[in-house]
């Protein structure tokens, strides 16, 4: 037998990083509405006018970005908006399905808002389906919601596990597209959870309420859990859709190491979007989310460079399947020798 290739130590714990960037994210649309109330403060000179409340908020968010500016009343105008499109102090950055609806429903190219997107197109095209994994703040939800959906799993209520067409998404992209030409909305903005979650939490801080979107993520939450595991992400979600076809030829990649895989199948159990790593099946819904390297015994998944997931290599070379296999034709040589 070849000896097993070793992946790089790091890999293992990439999925804790990715926790923690899900997590910065979501606590940054949770510290912009503050800022920008803040700032509202600011710019209306008028401290000794504010409630207890409001002056305790002045008070805490003065705290925290008097390091970075100097002149909250402007130098704040340089962070604004959220994972839909935003300005991070000069660099501004948008979802490229808000400026693919955007192209839709205005029937125009407006290259201001399209040159947004043009770094995330390029990380999807270099790394997949990354957003949904390590941006994306609907992804922590989903996956606590999984995480829920397990616990009760575990002690006896049946959760739902139906599976349907993926390709169902790209007919959602498809028709999103046609009734934002012809209604000229930007539609995806209410049916998109990124969006979703980063207006309605804005809407919660800035406006003391929730807008209808959080009755449709909610409903989202419900459907994962009794009808599909992460059926939203994975059948409906036009966001998804489009990230998937950029990133089909993406060079980076994740690929099973069959010398050192012992066919436990634990990839295949914590893909949350009901791919198969076990049989060397990632495709283009991949996201690159590591959670298999992280789940994996044996280390037995690694990062590879190629336009195309590594062909079917069969059984893992430390699985009973392969030794028995193995074994027999070791006998067959052995009688054809004798």
């Amino acid at each position: 037998m070849s000896q097993p290739q070793k992946p790089y130590f790091l890999w293992k714990h990439l999925n804790k990083l990715r926790w923690v960037s899900l997590i910065a994210v979501f606590s940054m649309l949770i510290l912009l509405p503050f800022l920008h109330v803040y700032q509202t403060f600011v710019s209306a000179h008028a401290y000794d006018l504010l409630a207890d409340s409001e002056k305790q908020l002045y008070d805490v968010m003065e705290v925290i970005s008097s390091p970075f500016v100097s002149d909250p009343e402007h130098d704040l105008d340089g962070l604004k908006g959220t994972t839909w499109s935003g300005n991070l102090f000069g660099l501004k950055l948008s979802d490229p399905l808000a400026v693919l609806g955007q192209i839709a429903s205005g029937l125009t190219l407006y290259w201001p808002f399209i040159v947004t997107a043009l770094i995330p197109v390029a990380l999807t095209m270099l790394l997949g389906r990354f957003f949904c994994g390590w941006i994306c703040p609907a992804t922590m939800l989903y996956e606590l919601n999984s995480l829920l959906g397990g616990w009760l799993a575990f002690v006896g209520y049946r959760t739902g596990n139906r599976k349907f067409d993926k390709r169902l998404k790209y007919g959602v992209l498809a028709v999103g597209l046609v009734l934002s030409a012809l209604t000229g909305a930007a539609l995806f903005a209410t049916v998109y959870p990124p969006a979703i979650i980063g207006r309605e939490i804005y809407y919660a801080i800035a406006l003391g309420g929730f807008g209808a979107g959080v009755i449709f993520f909610a409903a989202t939450l419900v459907f994962d859990l009794l009808v599909a595991r992460r059926g939203f992400c994975r059948y409906i979600c036009p966001g998804g859709a489009l990230y998937s076809l950029l990133g089909r030829y993406r060079p980076v990649r994740i690929k099973r190491i069959v010398e050192s895989c012992n066919d436990c199948a634990k990839c295949n159990v914590v893909c949350e979007f009901g791919l198969d790593p076990l049989h060397d099946n990632f495709g283009q819904e991949c996201n690159n989310c590591t959670t298999c390297i992280a789940v994996c015994p044996t280390d037995a998944m690694t990062f590879i460079l190629s336009p195309f997931d590594h062909p079917p290599q069969g059984p893992g070379h430390l699985g009973k399947k392969y030794r028995r296999l193995y074994k027999e034709q070791a006998d067959q040589i052995e009688r054809v020798a004798e």
